[in-house]
């Protein structure tokens, strides 16, 4: 069995300032605007090597969502950053106004992303983001797992022509993906090769799906595990060839089980293959106050539930 190590823990949207900075050194029509979490959003050396090329918008998310359709008009890329709470529900309306709907190449950056926002609790953290942007015609969906993807998804959406979402988040998480990877947009990673289940994870819970696999692994059980990056377009083929053979999935998010990666995984299932599925993910709830750790250990959306949903799932095969 493959295994995965690290000996590094970083926020992915560290990853997202990294790429962000390298892309205000070789892209001169990418231009950043901020609501006011400059910080947070990790948008400082950009800011300090291209002021010219920034936007401070402030506290106005839905200006900000209408500079940024406007931008493209010039052959600019804009990256709009906040939170992903104000990134999507706040402004969903000018979004799917002005962006999605006329296709305009604004890349809509999303820190702080569920449960792992923390102690802001319920009114900060959002669970159903993916969901909203996925519905958008010609939205792009990706979620990152690690500091290193986070920087390569960042540099690569520039160069994908129409709408982007892109979702990260704010706790150190560990960097066990290739500084040098090459990220492609819709195309997922197999990490492990498994013969008994698969398991496929996106974001914080890539990490969490390749603990699970170990423990598993020590029960005899053969997991495959998939990092699915891209949740629209979802990589249908790669999941298909990995249920084929192992008859059973898991599929594992830090978001609402409705309209999630898991419900993209039932349709793409229910159309080609039908297979037993277990969900690993909220269930139809918001968050609360708490550590980032207190709240995935409380809402389940840890390798140990993902063990528990591995065991059920081969029992239903």
């Amino acid at each position: 069995m493959k295994t995965y190590t690290y000996t590094e823990k970083k926020d992915t949207r560290s990853g997202f300032g990294a790429g962000l900075t390298e892309l205000g050194r070789t892209n001169p029509n990418v231009v950043a605007l901020c609501a006011d979490l400059i910080g947070s959003l990790k948008m400082n050396q950009f800011i300090e090597e291209n002021p010219e090329r920034f936007f401070q918008v402030g506290i106005a998310e839905a200006n900000m969502m209408g500079i940024a359709a406007g931008l493209t008009i010039g052959g600019k890329i804009p990256f709009t950053g906040t939170f992903a709470n104000f990134s999507t529900g706040r402004v969903y309306d000018q979004i799917r106004q002005s962006i999605a709907y006329s296709g305009k190449n604004v890349k809509i950056c999303a820190s702080h992303a569920g449960l792992t926002l923390g102690e802001d609790g319920a009114t900060h953290q959002i669970l159903e983001d993916i969901g909203l942007m996925k519905m958008l015609p010609g939205m792009t969906v990706i979620n990152t797992c690690d500091y290193n993807q986070t920087k390569a998804a960042t540099i690569a959406i520039a160069d994908h022509e129409g709408p982007v979402y892109l979702r990260f988040g704010r706790p150190a998480v560990p960097i066990f993906t290739p500084e040098d990877q090459k990220f492609e947009i819709g195309k997922a990673i197999k990490l492990t090769e498994g013969t008994d289940v698969t398991i496929v994870a996106t974001g914080h819970l890539v990490w969490e799906a390749l603990e699970a696999s170990k423990v598993l692994f020590e029960q005899g059980i053969s997991a495959e595990v998939i990092n699915i990056h891209t949740i629209k377009p979802l990589d249908e083929k790669t999941i298909i060839d990995s249920v084929t053979k192992t008859g059973c999935i898991v599929t594992a998010e830090e978001h609402n089980f409705l309209g999630g990666l898991g419900e993209s995984v039932s349709r793409t299932l229910a159309l080609h293959k039908p297979t037993p599925q277990e969900f690993v993910a909220t269930n139809d709830t918001f968050g609360e106050s708490g550590t980032p750790a207190q709240l995935m250990e409380k809402y389940g959306l840890n390798s140990t539930s993902i063990v528990k949903k591995a065991q059920a799932v081969i029992k239903r095969k």
